[in-house]
């Protein structure tokens, strides 16, 4: 509908740009980004595939509040940009899997060690080894667990309880897991047999992809007073997994993607693009769809935390750590639906690659972090460095409580892997003493450091317009990639 449309767009103040509202737009777009960033996504306005064109899209959709917005990682997604949120009214609004994607609840889980950089280093081989080797990794990988549908619905309905009770993990994790790892309302019955069936062997999967489990350590500390909150310390040892729903999740999305197809006409909802396909929030459909996205993200929680132990038990075998020294520092999500307050008011809010970063105070964030904030996992590449920032008062007020969520791709995948050699990746990042241990030298090239924008420019504008703060800056030591 926009296509080859003249966008008006205005910097309103330092990193922030606003596209404005022009019929049948109901709010303006905002995009978090600086000169370089916008210039490039300008430059994508030519082609068949721009973030710009989908923010105007989404900012089409019924019932939309204040903005279609875009964070500093933004590139484009299915319908719906990577790196976008869209809020929703929830008796007005609707919900489209567009703004959730294919890898419902995909996420990060940091977990902490009493370990020094120094400490580590010795036996950082033989940790990566040991790694790989435990942690299933790769397309199509199969885990320990083995499940039958019966017990699959009561991962969906239980998430990472149901895990923790089978002896992966211990209670106190739930306290540091969004939604304490489980989010009531799931509904199995609404999960197709096919979908369930795909995940009877894929809990405690890491998959392929952008996933990854990341040795890392604190190389910088930006703010003292949240580092000492969050259990933070320089050259401490800190473990992320980034993974999601794997192909259950996959499943869902594909499954209902005809079924809100006919919502969208059945309510004469109309739409820019088909990839938005959507049904109002309130109506059987969008309930119906809801309740089968609350059971996807109830299976990626239940399988990042059986990651979580198998990572432990490495750390106990290789390093001789006790469970109660490798504790649970954080598990957020970055692809959700969730229905939650703003100013009062109740609302439908799609991240589609964007984390929640709710500010001081909320009572979703755990005690022991409330009065700071909460801690946001930002990915960056296997080459460069990753970010943990906290949750602001401004990011309340203007992004419904939401960050970015990685470096953010500057090229695609294709385009990666003509560009570099999986080989010569391992052999550059070696030299800088980062170890990666990889299932596909395919997978590795689609990952180059080279292919995702600069993660320090992402963060920076997210720090300096207010939304998220820096808290530290970590560094890779060992990756383990599917």
């Amino acid at each position: 509908m926009f296509k080859g449309v003249k966008m008006e767009m205005k910097e309103t103040r330092q990193h922030v740009w606003e596209i404005t509202m022009k019929e049948p737009m109901r709010v303006p777009g905002r995009i978090y980004a600086d000169e370089p960033i916008m210039n490039h996504l300008k430059s994508e306005l030519a082609t068949e595939w721009s973030a710009l064109r989908q923010i105007v899209n989404v900012a089409a959709l019924p019932g939309i509040q204040d903005a279609s917005i875009a964070m500093s990682d933004v590139h484009p997604g299915y319908g719906f940009p990577i790196g976008g949120v869209g809020a929703f009214d929830a008796e007005e609004g609707v919900i489209t899997m567009a703004g959730i994607g294919f890898d419902i609840n995909c996420g990060v889980r940091n977990l902490k060690t009493s370990l020094t950089k120094d400490e580590l280093e010795p036996k950082k081989e033989e940790l990566a080894n040991e790694l790989f080797k435990s942690i299933p990794a790769g397309l199509g990988v199969t885990g320990e667990l083995r499940l039958d549908e019966k017990k699959i619905d009561e991962v969906l309905v239980k998430g990472s309880e149901y895990v923790i009770d089978e002896g992966y993990g211990i209670q106190e994790d739930l306290e540091y897991t969004e939604e304490n790892g489980r989010v009531e309302g799931a509904d199995p019955s609404k999960v197709s047999h096919k979908a369930k069936q795909r995940q009877y062997k894929q809990v405690g999967t890491l998959g392929s992809g952008n996933h990854y489990l990341e040795v890392q350590y604190v190389d910088e500390i930006f703010n003292e007073k949240a580092a000492k909150a969050y259990g933070l310390f320089q050259d401490q040892i800190i473990v992320s997994i980034h993974c999601g729903s794997r192909a259950l999740g996959h499943q869902i999305g594909t499954d209902y993607l005809k079924f809100l197809e006919e919502a969208t006409k059945k309510y004469g909802i109309q739409i820019a693009d088909r990839e938005l396909v959507c049904a109002p929030f309130q109506s059987p459909e969008g309930q119906q769809y809801f309740s089968a996205v609350k059971a996807g993200m109830n299976c990626a929680f239940a399988n990042r935390q059986v990651l979580a132990h198998l990572t432990r038990n490495v750390f106990s075998t290789v390093l001789g750590l006790k469970y109660s020294e490798i504790p649970m520092f954080y598990d957020i999500a970055h692809n959700t639906c969730k229905l939650e307050e703003h100013k009062g008011k109740k609302l439908v809010v799609h991240r589609k690659g964007s984390t929640r970063a709710f500010g001081p105070g909320r009572k979703e964030i755990p005690k022991a972090y409330r009065q700071v904030g909460q801690p946001v996992l930002v990915g960056g590449t296997m080459g460069t460095s990753s970010y943990i920032l906290h949750g602001t008062k401004a990011g309340m007020e203007e992004t419904f409580g939401s960050a970015c969520h990685g470096a953010g791709r500057a090229m695609s995948r294709t385009k990666a892997k003509k560009k570099w050699c999986g080989e010569s990746i391992l052999q550059q990042l070696s030299k800088k003493g980062i170890i990666i241990k990889g299932h596909s030298r395919a997978g590795l090239a689609e990952e180059a450091p080279g292919a995702y924008k600069d993660v320090d420019e992402v963060i920076n504008i997210m720090h300096l317009t207010g939304i998220a703060e820096k808290v530290v800056k970590v560094k890779p030591l060992v990756c383990i990639k599917g």
